[in-house]
C-alpha cells in the first residue's frame, strides 16, 4: 500500500465534533489519551474513513490518526471458531469480528464498557436503526440527573451518543439495553470508558450495519 503523511487539513477534519460524545450511557465517560505522533496512514485506510457528505447528517472524516493502526478495519484470519455471519466482541483486546467464510473475519476496533458497566454472553442483533434516537435508562438518569431532558429520547444528530447507526442486542427475546453503535470521537476506540455499549467509528458501524441482517448472532466475551 502506498503511504503518505497525512496533512494538516486532514488532521483537522472533523475536529469540531470531538467533544460530541460527552454524555454518559452509550456515550463516553472518562479521559482518553490523545496520540502525540502523526502516524503514516495508507491512502486506502484514509478512503475507508473519509467524510460521508451524503448521510442524513454529513459525517466528517474520522480522526484516524488518533487510532492505533491495529484498530483500523481490516480482514484477518478468524480467531473465534464461530460460524460465518456471527459477530464476536473480544472485549479484552477491543476488537469486533464479523466471521466470514474461508477462515477469515472482518475486524473492527471498538470502545467498550468500563468495569461494572459491561454485558457479556450470547445474543442476537434483534433489529437495526439508522440515525437512532438515544433514550438513557432511568437508572442512568438517577446517576446523572443532567440527562433528565433526554428521558423521552434525544433526537438523531452527530451529537447523539448512538451516532449514525445502532444495532440492538437481545438475549432470550429480551432487550439487554446494550447496543453496537457509532461514535464520532476516535479517541474512544480501543478504550474502556463507556457505560456498557460497544462503539465503533461511524464509518465502521455503517460498514457493519450494511453487512449484517437482523437476527445475526452475537457473542460478547
Amino acid at each position: 500500500m502506498t503511504e503518505f503523511l497525512i496533512g494538516r487539513r486532514a488532521l483537522l477534519a472533523g475536529a469540531a465534533s470531538l467533544a460530541a460524545l460527552s454524555l454518559a450511557g452509550c456515550a463516553t465517560s472518562g479521559t482518553a489519551t490523545v496520540a502525540t505522533e502523526t502516524p503514516r496512514i495508507p491512502d486506502d485506510v484514509l478512503s475507508m474513513y473519509a467524510a460521508l457528505p451524503n448521510e442524513r447528517f454529513p459525517i466528517p472524516a474520522a480522526r484516524i490518526d488518533l487510532v492505533d493502526p491495529q484498530y483500523w478495519r481490516q480482514i484477518v484470519s478468524d480467531p473465534t471458531g464461530e460460524r460465518p455471519g456471527t459477530i464476536v466482541i473480544d472485549t479484552a483486546n477491543r476488537f469486533l469480528y464479523l466471521v466470514r467464510d474461508g477462515g477469515q473475519a472482518m475486524r473492527y476496533g471498538v470502545g467498550i464498557g468500563r468495569d461494572g458497566f459491561a454485558w457479556s454472553g450470547r445474543g442476537v442483533i434483534q433489529y437495526k436503526r439508522e440515525w437512532p434516537t438515544w433514550t438513557p435508562p432511568s437508572e442512568m438518569i438517577d446517576r446523572q440527573p443532567e440527562l433528565e431532558p433526554y428521558r423521552q429520547g434525544m433526537p438523531p444528530s452527530l451529537e447523539n451518543p448512538l451516532g449514525a447507526r445502532a444495532l440492538y442486542i437481545f438475549k432470550d427475546g429480551r432487550d439487554t439495553i446494550y447496543r453496537l453503535h457509532g461514535a464520532t470521537d476516535a479517541r474512544t476506540i480501543g478504550k474502556a470508558i463507556s457505560s456498557g455499549c460497544v462503539r465503533l467509528l461511524n464509518q465502521d458501524v455503517i460498514d457493519l450495519f450494511e453487512r449484517v441482517p437482523s437476527g445475526t448472532p452475537i457473542v460478547v466475551a
